[in-house]
């Protein structure tokens, strides 16, 4: 026999469904955060680093993106694949990096014309996604990372292009790197 359930009853059910259901879909979407929050930095330092010490191509590290890249699409797809739910929000979050991600693209391919200045217009990207990102998933530590990387590009802007670099690394590291680790341990609390 069914047990027939009161109207707060039925309420308290319903408010904890959506409640699980928003934390599967919320996911634990510190992954990506943390793993290009540790490439670009490191790349960022690396970069800073090399062309200080006089090194020819400083640019080589950036040949890290490679296997994060496919790191980063295999994750995204298996997760994908995995969930049970798959929300809106989880589509928005990805059509905003896949947008974000395209904008990058088109930014490097242009760097020349950009004088070199690329790394401030990149920051302003990041930063857009981030702070979307925070913006739909509500959280605000998130949003204030997209600041941090917004005023990361100002400041680069007024830089040298080699001490862009060290300005970006510090702004990836603030930006994504303290969301990232403020995510993974908000969602090990929720689970």
């Amino acid at each position: 026999m069914e047990k027939q359930f009161n109207s707060s009853e039925s309420l308290a059910l319903i408010t904890e469904m959506i409640q699980k259901a928003k934390k599967e879909a919320a996911g634990d979407g510190s992954f990506q955060f943390l793993l290009w929050g540790w490439v670009i930095a490191i790349c960022n330092f690396g970069h800073y680093g090399l062309a200080k010490s006089g090194f020819e191509m400083p640019y080589v590290v950036w040949l890290a993106i490679i296997p994060a890249s496919i790191w980063s699409f295999t994750h995204a797809y298996r997760e994908r694949r995995k969930a049970r739910l798959k929300s809106h929000l989880d589509d928005m979050l990805g059509q905003l990096w896949i947008t974000v991600f395209s904008a990058m693209i088109i930014v490097l391919a242009f760097m020349g014309t950009l004088g070199f200045n690329h790394s401030p217009v990149i920051l302003v990207l990041a930063g857009i996604g981030v702070f979307c990102s925070g913006a739909l998933i509500k959280d605000k530590s998130v949003k204030l990372g997209g600041l941090v990387l917004f005023l990361g590009a100002i400041v680069g802007f007024l830089m040298p292009i080699d001490e862009q670099y060290l300005v970006a690394g510090v702004s990836i590291v603030l930006g994504y790197l303290f969301p990232g680790y403020l995510l993974k341990s908000k969602f090990k609390n929720r689970v």
